[in-house]
């Protein structure tokens, strides 16, 4: 009878909402994990070393839901480790075979189906009579099918294996399981010949009683790839591997950097249930936007259970992650900027009332309204996420005129970005600072911009 057991991951490629770190689709596209508005480099594009289209689309399932629990994401860190550790092991995985078997075994191909060795004799004389292309492609399927169980017996014979770590060890493990079924068990570890009797009894065996098993074998292999290319995305640009702990949210960080920016200026972060909000402020091209992206993508990055670009990084796995970077309007819904700003909000907002620890990033919001309201709703915003001790919040704004009244808050530390004046020209260093900003360039830049005088002019 053909095999109809449902082989399980050892990862589950779409976590329990438990288990699952969330991001709405707003939020993947500020932090431009699949694509990029400049067209530059997503964070897909970057991580996507691996070398099928298999593992490519596994390492995509990842990164559309990373983990949010203790227990994965260390295992998907134990398991990177480990590969860096034995790379040299994992050049036998025999993934560019193992995409070739996938195209066999979903391929639309003529089978003889009868397992009476008389009707089966039968049928595969008729087959190979009249469908001589479709045979060649059948035979070829056959082969590779065959090379790709030998080489995973010699990739699963290096000694170094036996000790693998994280979800790796239970991947591998399901591996073996697999190829010591019967009839891959009895797999030659030599070459069948082209004997045409031989290829379609084999060919029954691998489309027809064991499909499920050679699918899953295929399935594994990508797995292992995409995890492949994590852990070397993690080596060749000096990632550390984060510290996961337990407990009230936080997030210590020490020289991160944004792993996009050419030498990047590196700065720490710190929140905690003391202090649990970060207010930002300084002038635009400061750094502001960019700190923020840096934090938030090393926040993701750990709940992959990859490496981060800082030198230290220490942080409790949180439930959400939002960002309202890079906000538009919405003519076609009737949507007003303000109003798209304060659903930002009440997303946040929903999600901690439902009792989720939440990460939330805001980039100087409520523009689209006047001063006055925009200073009392970034106080009172700030003011209730302070007491928010089961979250954290990074909140960037323009109105330092909120310095004082912060101060009374001891949840909410206040840093800023400056602009540095060299020979009469601004420059900018990109490092964070203790307090609140007190520089105000907007006449400045309109002057040296000559703004002024061309309006002047009679």
């Amino acid at each position: 009878m053909p095999a109809t057991a449902n082989f399980d991951s050892a990862r589950t490629t779409q976590p329990s909402a438990e288990e699952g770190l969330q991001l709405d689709a707003h939020t993947l596209k500020d932090l431009e994990v699949f694509v990029s508005d400049t067209g530059g480099n997503s964070l897909f594009k970057f991580c996507n070393l691996t070398q099928t289209e298999g593992g490519s689309l596994a390492l995509r399932q990842r990164m559309e839901r990373p983990w949010s629990d203790v227990r994965r994401i260390r295992a998907t860190q134990d398991s990177l480790v480990f590969i860096l550790k034995q790379r040299q092991a994992f050049t036998k995985l025999p993934a560019y075979t193992a995409r070739r078997v996938g195209y066999y075994s979903e391929d639309i191909l003529p089978m003889v189906t009868q397992a009476n060795p008389l009707e089966f004799t039968l049928g595969a004389i008729s087959l190979r009579a009249t469908h001589n292309r479709h045979y060649f492609r059948l035979a070829l399927g056959v082969q590779t099918t065959c090379a790709l169980i030998r080489a995973l017996r010699v990739f699963l014979e290096q000694q170094p294996l036996s000790a693998a770590a994280g979800e790796l060890a239970p991947l591998l493990s399901e591996l073996r399981e697999l190829l010591a079924r019967s009839r891959l068990a009895s797999i030659p570890n030599k070459p069948i010949g082209s004997w045409a009797w031989r290829i379609l009894r084999l060919d029954q065996s691998f489309r027809m009683y064991e499909k499920v098993a050679i699918t899953r074998l295929v399935q594994i292999i990508y797995e292992i790839d995409a995890l492949i290319a994590m852990a070397d995305v993690t080596h060749r640009n000096d990632f550390i591997m984060p510290s996961i702990e337990t407990g009230t949210p936080h997030v210590y960080a020490q020289d991160l950097k944004h792993p996009f920016v050419h030498n990047a200026v590196a700065n720490p972060v710190k929140l905690d249930h003391q202090h649990n909000v970060l207010f930002l402020t300084g002038p635009n091209m400061a750094g502001k936007t960019t700190y923020i992206r840096a934090f938030a993508i090393a926040v993701y990055l750990a709940h992959l259970g990859m490496g981060v670009p800082a030198s230290s990084f220490s942080f409790v796995p949180i439930q959400r992650l939002f960002s309202s970077i890079s906000l538009s309007d919405d003519l076609l819904n009737g949507v007003s900027y303000f109003q798209a700003e304060a659903l930002r909000i009440k997303a946040v907002a929903q999600a901690i009332a439902q009792g989720y620890s939440v990460i939330a990033l805001m980039d100087e919001p409520f523009k689209g309204t006047n001063f006055k309201d925009s200073l009392d709703a970034s106080l009172a915003i700030l003011q209730r996420f302070a007491k928010r001790k089961n979250s954290l919040f990074m909140f960037s704004s323009h109105l330092i005129e909120l310095g004082e009244e912060l101060k009374s808050i001891p949840a909410i530390d206040c840093c800023y970005f400056e602009a540095k004046e060299d020979e009469g020209q601004l420059g900018f260093d990109y490092l964070l600072r203790p307090g609140v900003s007190t520089q105000r360039l907007g006449m400045r830049v309109l002057r040296e911009e000559g703004v002024f005088a061309l309006l002047d002019v009679n």
